[in-house]
């Protein structure tokens, strides 16, 4: 099936999905181990397809296209989820530690709310950039071709990002330290 034909044909859109989501589905279920994680990852897939059919340049077959798409999406959402256990554990571990001062625990409380505030207060591109760059570990380049920007656009996204953190996070710079000698004794 001609790409180009998908921009302009809903229902050869609709009919390239019933074609190949089961098996991308099952695809993705090997990958992830999680059904439900699988059916989101093709779902927010063909999503990203439609809404960016008209900037795809697909160089091989649509199927291949497709599945490339699929195991990238789903290799993003593992490390992800490895990030993320990482960090519940870091945290699960330093709010538990016996010899932690209960102003410790309270104050590592309060950093985690006043880092979830400041990550809402940033642009929602900038959020997104810094999201994708520091917990999905994806480096500038990739982030440029998923989002369709250039390198120095997300650079300088990443550098606004950084500085507005650094700014609303100020007051809890030692916490941070402490945070992370607490994080190297740990995974160490």
């Amino acid at each position: 099936m001609n790409p180009q034909y998908l921009f302009y044909d809903d229902r050869a859109f609709e009919q390239l999905f019933k074609s190949h989501f089961k098996a991308l589905h099952a695809y993705a279920s090997v990958i992830l181990k999680d059904e439900d994680d699988a059916e989101e990852i093709v779902q927010n897939m063909f999503l990203k397809f439609w809404e960016k059919r008209e900037l795809l340049d697909v160089q091989t077959s649509i199927k291949a296209y497709l599945y490339k798409c699929v195991y990238h999406d789903s290799l993003n959402l593992l490390k992800h989820q490895k990030i993320k256990t990482k960090y519940q554990d870091f945290v699960s571990y330093s709010m538990n530690k016996q010899h932690l001062p209960a102003s410790s625990k309270v104050e590592m409380t309060e950093l985690e709310s006043n880092l979830r505030l400041a990550l809402n207060e940033l642009p929602e591109q900038c959020r997104t950039i810094f999201q994708m760059s520091r917990f999905e570990e994806l480096k500038y380049r990739e982030i440029a071709e998923r989002m369709g920007l250039s390198v120095k656009t997300i650079e300088n996204q990443m550098g606004k990002a950084l500085r507005i953190l650094r700014l609303e996070l100020a007051d809890f710079l030692s916490l941070i330290l402490l945070g992370l000698m607490y994080y190297k004794d740990y995974f160490n």
